[in-house]
């Protein structure tokens, strides 16, 4: 294994969503991740593979944890390994006979990674709930969208993987961390409601300062200044404008053609202006396609972009240079981030097919356990 976090051994229990996008983290960035997923059924849905791309970078021990035997055999992995992550409910794993009491007896040093929506704790705590829930209950949701209308709902990106699996992750390290330097292993407990509050901290700020509206639809970073949103161009294709800056939005009306526009010139920061100046926006925009404003504000500070679609995202000659994405078996997918300079991670594998690698983790297991028996013994001759 090759990247920061090779030498790190990672217990994943499959769950959805989150839980599987923090594996993907640490195994991009070196980890050996052995994901614990129930066996696959005989005429069941074909293996996963490529298609799976929060499934890449792992091996998979087929495991029913519903049966006796199966907690003995997830302690025997968590005796080796760093990391557990898990995303069932609460209580789940304590009544399998695999929480983190009988986990950390078993390896004191262990990362006990929990990820839920709501907590382990708390009233909320034992209801289902899915992201759009989580975000909603943070505050975060509700800051999003129009006056006169309904919030959107910004995929599942901001609570699931936003607030949800990369906080796993931050919290998983931090705790690995401690771990190395004292031996200690802890419990860690994400809720997608705690992390996508945090994400939020920003916003809180300038509510206190009285910077920020906790009506929705008034505010420069929602999309009501016409200077920070998003205009339908001739083709229908859409541009992103960042134009937040004096010096950005000066740059942005040259291009226009229009730096002495009074409508677009009067006290732009002003809300009672927005209106009108957002007309002004729209119709200039709608006069074009995109690609040709695209050609106009090229290579310049103007903060224009072109809103891209996942089907041709790959395409922009930015994330081509970059290398932002890459394609393992024909899937083509985001490459592993960030970069480093040193331990530079290895180009993923596609995902295993549900339980390929049971019989080669059993037989490494039984090896360690020899190897450790002998030097016991060799230690006890001598």
């Amino acid at each position: 294994m090759t990247g920061p976090l090779a030498g790190v051994r990672v217990i994943e229990l499959l769950g959805l969503g989150p839980g599987p996008f923090c594996g993907m983290l640490l195994a991009d960035l070196g980890a050996e991740v052995i994901r614990v997923e129930r066996p696959a059924e005989e005429g069941g849905p074909a293996p996963r593979g490529a298609a799976d791309v929060l499934g890449r970078g792992r091996r998979s021990v087929a495991l029913d944890l519903k049966r006796p035997d199966a907690a003995a055999e997830v302690m025997d992995l968590v005796a080796d390994a760093d990391v557990l992550i898990e995303g069932f409910r609460p209580g789940v794993t304590e009544r399998l006979g695999i929480g983190p009491e009988p986990c950390l007896a078993r390896n004191p040093g262990l990362v006990y990674g929990r990820m839920t929506g709501w907590g382990q704790d708390g009233p909320y705590a034992a209801t289902a709930g899915h992201d759009v829930n989580y975000i909603a209950v943070s505050g975060a949701l509700g800051a999003m969208g129009p006056a006169d209308g309904p919030p959107p709902l910004p995929l599942n990106l901001l609570g699931d993987f936003g607030g949800g699996g990369m906080l796993l992750a931050v919290g998983v390290l931090s705790a690995l961390l401690h771990a190395r330097d004292t031996g200690q292993g802890q419990v860690v407990d994400a809720a997608i409601v705690d992390g996508t509050a945090t994400l939020s901290s920003l916003l809180y700020g300038l509510l206190a300062q009285d910077r920020w509206s906790a009506r929705r639809g008034g505010n420069f970073l929602d999309g009501s200044a016409p200077y920070y949103s998003l205009y339908a161009c001739a083709d229908g294709n859409h541009l992103a404008v960042g134009a937040l800056e004096d010096r950005f939005y000066d740059l942005l009306l040259d291009i226009l053609g229009v730096p002495d526009d009074p409508v677009l010139t009067t006290a732009r920061t002003d809300p009672a202006n927005w209106p009108a100046m957002r007309r002004r926006f729209e119709e200039m925009f709608a006069t074009r396609p995109r690609a040709a404003w695209v050609r106009a504000f090229a290579g310049t500070d103007a903060c224009v972009s072109p809103v891209l679609g996942l089907d041709d995202a790959a395409r922009d000659p930015h994330l081509t240079a970059r290398g932002t994405f890459i394609e393992i078996d024909g899937v083509r997918q985001p490459a592993p981030a960030p970069r480093f300079s040193r331990t530079v991670p290895a180009t993923p594998k596609p995902a295993p097919a549900p339980g390929q690698d049971t019989a080669s983790v059993r037989a490494e297991r039984a090896e360690r356990a020899e190897r450790a028996g002998r030097a016991g013994r060799a230690q006890e001759r001598n």
